[in-house]
């Protein structure tokens, strides 16, 4: 925090003022972009393929995800903490996600057996993959693993 305060050339104190823990600073800066993800999974949801949505969204978080790197730790625990500033966007985003899957589970193109918050585990263990060096160029791959196995049908 005394390096935002610095860069953002304000006292801790002004910054602690505004912002009174990380949590609550990463809720206001990446409020916009949570709601375009709960906004894009409703789109979706109407101009989609019930399969082709709920791909194209966990591809979507995945990749948000990356993109800011060390969001994953803070958004899995706020997920179980209500008193976590983080904890209603990554609910919606849960819920958002759990939505998409269910319409495809109701259409028949998704396994029956998951729910939306193994759905939300899923999405972090793909999302810390992506993160890990080691890792990085199977993730790809490992994605194309996951979505097979979650549109594949019970019969």
């Amino acid at each position: 925090m005394r390096d935002i305060a610095r860069q953002a050339d304000v006292g801790v104190g002004t910054l602690y003022r505004h912002f009174p823990t990380r949590e609550a600073l990463l809720e206001t800066l990446l409020r916009s972009s949570f709601d375009d993800l709960a906004a894009k999974a409703a789109a979706l949801e109407n101009d989609a393929a019930a399969d082709q949505a709920l791909v194209a969204w966990l591809a979507d978080i995945i990749g948000f995800t990356h993109e800011h790197r060390g969001i994953l730790a803070p958004m899995m625990s706020a997920i179980e903490d209500p008193d976590s500033a983080l904890h209603d966007a990554c609910v919606r985003l849960k819920a958002a996600g759990a939505s998409l899957l269910r319409r495809a589970q109701s259409a028949g193109l998704a396994r029956a057996d998951l729910d939306g918050a193994e759905l939300f585990d899923l999405i972090a263990a793909l999302a810390w993959l992506r993160e890990q060096p080691a890792h990085a160029a199977r993730s790809e791959r490992l994605f194309s693993i996951v979505r097979d196995t979650i549109l594949r049908v019970d019969r």
